[in-house]
This record gives C-alpha cells, structure tokens and sequence, in this order.
C-alpha cells in the first residue's frame, strides 16, 4: 500500500479494503472501520464473524467479508483493482468487484489453493470439491491482467494452465521492522551457548496443519534431550495435536508459548542459538516459499528447516549457514543440525536484495503499468 501511495498519480484515490485480525476468533459483530490517510487513501477495516480454526468457520468469515465489500463498493468505481490472495476464495472476489466497473484486474498469489485441497481435507472431501474450485481459479485468474506469483515454485502449476497469462515474481521479503532491527544490530547474539551446553532452539509461526510439527517435533526433542531445549512460539489448529504427542513421549525439553508482538519476538530471535522451521511432508509444500524464512535469514541466526522441493533449493542457493533436511525426518533433522555452524553469521546481501519496501516498489510499477498504458 505504501508503495502505491507514493506513487499514485495527481488526483488518484486508493481504497484498503481488508479484515481486522480474526483467525483464532469466533464470533463477533460485523462491522467496518474506515480511516482516511493524506486525503486519498482510505483503509477499511472489517470486522468479520466465524475466523475460527476450521474450514466451515472460515468460509463464514469469508461469507462475512465478501458481504462488506458488496456494501464498500456499492456505487464505486475503479480503474484497477488488486486482489491479494492466500485463499482462492480473496481472489474470486477480486474478480468479480472488477468486472462491476471493467476495471483492470491484478491478482496476487500466494498459495496454490486447488493443488493443496486434497492433502488438507479429510476423507476424500478435497478431491471431489477440487473440480468445482479449479473452475473458480481459472474463472478469477483468466481475466487477469497481470497475476504476481510470491514463489518460483509455483512457476510449473500455473504457467501449464495459464500459457498465455503474464506472470510477475515479487515474493515476500523482509519486511521493515526486522530491516531495521539488522541495521540497529539488534540480533547481535545476547551471549554465546556454553560449550556443552544446551542449544537454544526457538520455532516462532503458525501452529498448523501445513507445518506438521506434531510429526516431527516430539522425536527430534526425546533425541536431543540434554543438548537442545526447544521454545515454540505461536498458534494454530494444530496446537492440541503438538501437545498431545509431547505428553505422549514425555518430552520435556520443548516450551509451548502463545503469540508474541512482534517487537517481543526480536528479542527472542536475539537469544536463540538455532531457528527450526518445518513443512509437513505434502506434495503441494514442495511449491511454496515460507515468508518465515525471510524473516529467519534476516537474523543472521543459523537455520535448520525440514523442507523439500523449491523451499530446499531457494534456502541451499540464497541462505548461508542453513541445513534443510527431509520433512518428517527425525534422522535426518539430527544431521543436518551437524552441518550448522552453531554461530551468528549476518547476512547483508540477503537482507539488500530481499527487503520488502525495494521488492514493493518493483510490484507496484508493474501496477501503476495496467492503467499508464505501459502494460
């Protein structure tokens, strides 16, 4: 946004419209706030009913959503409209507000919905509702003028189905708060880890299916226990099924935490020796590209990641001192952690060319392109 903001033409307007944080919330009114920035910026933010962990409440919050911007936009009308999608369902309501004005319509991706539908929901469920989901997809992403993918590893699913859709790769990056926090050398290590001691091992993120840390967790800590203490930072569906298989094993060497504010989390990347990171062993996983890592490699700490496919090659090629490992493999967990070097290792190439605010800059003059003619 802040890049468009800048770069808006004379007399041009922007308007936000996104949600107020509710993943893990149940319930709730609905309802919009709107604030206006600089006259011409105006950021809606929508209260939505439902958000809870499961996939019935979140098509309610999406159902709760898409019904505020049906109110939002009545009587509007855009020149370009941008949908930023990590569901398909954003991307479908993209679609449709820009077929109301026959605006130009620029799609940003950041999940392959339909691949992944048959790994996350049960019994066979996925496979029957793909069908009807891919029609959606090619429905909101063939009138696309312009569709951002955030990783390369989607390059195979979507340029085989869309050959004459024009692909741009602007990826997540780092964003400024940890920017800024390598520029104020606030990773520099607290202390080093004694020798013979414990390694301090932090995972900070989500809690859920996708990360299956239930499968792999509870084995590598029983192994390492006496040499490494895990801390897991976070929340998610799948929190119950990481606790209950801890008490299973009876380890004791891992620490559950809730979420952390952001500028809390600092801290803790500051005392961890090691950052653990960890995508369960699903085929559609081999495509995507953690936004954690950025974040994790912005530290300069060393990073071990259970990850396979794309993720494996992007953190071997652009990430020193990282050793990938095999989803779900306890044994190769504990060999890669012998290939770390169990130090800080600050990495300003990574940082210069990964920084969010440059990365924005790039995609929001691919934007500003579909209505200057340049497209």
């Amino acid at each position: 946004m802040r890049a468009l903001e800048h770069r808006l033409p004379e007399g041009s307007e922007l308007q936000v419209i996104t949600t107020l944080p509710n993943r893990f919330k149940e319930g709730g009114k609905d309802s919009c706030q709107s604030v206006t920035v600089d006259g011409r910026v105006t950021i809606n933010r929508c209260a939505v009913s439902g958000g809870g962990r499961g996939m019935v409440s979140q098509a309610r919050a999406f159902a709760s959503y898409a019904l505020q911007v049906r109110q939002l936009i009545n009587g509007q009308d855009y020149d370009v409209v941008i949908a930023s999608s990590s569901r398909l369902m954003t991307s479908v309501l993209g679609r449709w507000v820009a077929g109301r004005s026959t605006a130009r319509l620029h799609q940003d991706i950041r999940d392959v919905f339909v691949d992944n539908l048959p790994h996350v929901l049960p019994l066979g469920t996925g496979r029957l509702l793909a069908p009807v989901f891919a029609r959606l997809e090619r429905w909101a992403l063939g009138r696309a003028d312009r569709v951002n993918l955030v990783s390369r590893g989607f390059e195979s699913y979507f340029a085989s189905r869309y050959p004459r859709q024009q692909f741009t790769w602007h990826t997540n990056g780092i964003d400024s708060l940890f920017v800024e926090a390598v520029e104020q050398g606030r990773f520099t290590p607290a202390d080093q880890p004694p020798a013979g001691g414990p390694l301090k091992v932090l995972y900070a993120g989500n809690l859920g299916a996708g990360q299956g840390l239930e499968h792999i967790l509870p084995g590598l800590a029983a192994r390492l226990a006496g040499r490494a203490e895990f801390l897991v930072i976070g929340d998610g569906g799948a929190r119950a099924s990481l606790e209950q298989a801890l008490e299973e094993r009876g380890v004791t060497n891992v620490e559950l935490q809730a979420p952390l504010p952001r500028e809390q989390l600092l801290d803790r990347y500051r005392h961890a020796d090691v950052l653990f990171l960890h995508l369960d062993d699903i085929p559609s996983f081999t495509r995507v590209l953690p936004s954690k890592l950025f974040e994790y490699a912005a530290t300069g700490k060393p990073i071990w990641a259970g990850v396979a496919g794309y993720p494996a090659s992007f953190v071997e090629h652009e990430i020193d001192n990282a050793a990938v490992f095999p989803p779900c493999d306890v044994e190769g967990a504990l060999a890669a952690l012998e290939r770390l070097e169990i130090h800080s290792r600050p990495r300003p190439a990574f940082v210069a060319k990964w920084r969010r605010d440059r990365i924005m800059d790039e995609m929001a003059t691919d934007i500003l392109a579909l209505v200057t003619n340049e497209a």
